[in-house]
């Protein structure tokens, strides 16, 4: 997954950073409210986690322009305000989730998961696709009974493949997703991936295709 970071505070900010990639997304940060609205409009993102009080402005005036161009990315608001009435405020503005600081780093994870997992229209961590089942929290593919850990970058390109199945995804697309900005790679990375998969699901009855001049299509065989 991607993620954007909105803190100012480089300490904070640092934490947060390891920890999620720690984890395998790619998150890019931003210290204040004009790096933010740039990065926003200039890549997609699964997941914001959004400051309140930043150098240059008010988070929730973000948040309100990010809702005002119709805008689905989930919103999770990082908040120093204990009071239901901020929270409430921030709620109705579109935030889908709050965390209060300060706050412990699992508890930050947990409530990511939920806001994909309840974006997604789930409420478990296993996704199931044909005769696969995909464990994102545990890192694994069980494969007709066969379990398999997955590393990282394994792990969060099935994560794409198999939330969106059937979508034609360009390797330009999928190293924005897999990569931030201060990764320099090239899309032959993302055939390695690939080809990892590819291994991995052999026996099963799902396919990572090749879509000739457009990219690659996660589909039943």
């Amino acid at each position: 997954m991607r993620f954007l970071l909105v803190e100012d505070n480089e300490g904070l900010a640092t934490a947060v950073l390891d920890r999620l990639r720690m984890d395998g997304h790619v998150v890019d940060h931003a210290p204040d409210v004009s790096m933010a609205e740039e990065f926003s409009a200039t890549a997609d993102y699964d997941l914001i986690l959004l400051d309140i009080m930043l150098p240059d402005g008010d988070g929730r005036d973000f948040l309100k322009s990010h809702r005002a161009r119709k805008d689905e990315t989930p919103v999770i608001v990082l908040t120093a305000r204990s009071e239901v009435s901020d929270r409430v405020g921030v709620l109705d503005l579109g935030a889908d989730d709050y965390i209060t600081k300060p706050f412990d780093f699992s508890e930050l994870e947990a409530r990511c998961r939920a806001v994909l997992r309840r974006r997604g229209g789930s409420s478990s961590n296993a996704h199931r696709f044909g005769d696969l089942v995909f464990d994102a929290l545990a890192g694994t593919l069980d494969v007709d009974g066969v379990t398999v850990a997955l590393r990282n970058r394994e792990l969060r390109l099935l994560e794409i493949f198999i939330s969106t199945p059937n979508q034609i995804f360009s390797k330009a697309k999928l190293v924005d997703r897999l990569f931030s900005y201060d990764e320099d790679v090239s899309e032959n990375a993302i055939e390695v991936y690939v080809g990892r998969l590819r291994k991995h699901l052999a026996g099963s009855n799902v396919e990572i295709s090749t879509v000739r001049g457009l990219g690659y299509r996660m589909s039943k065989s």
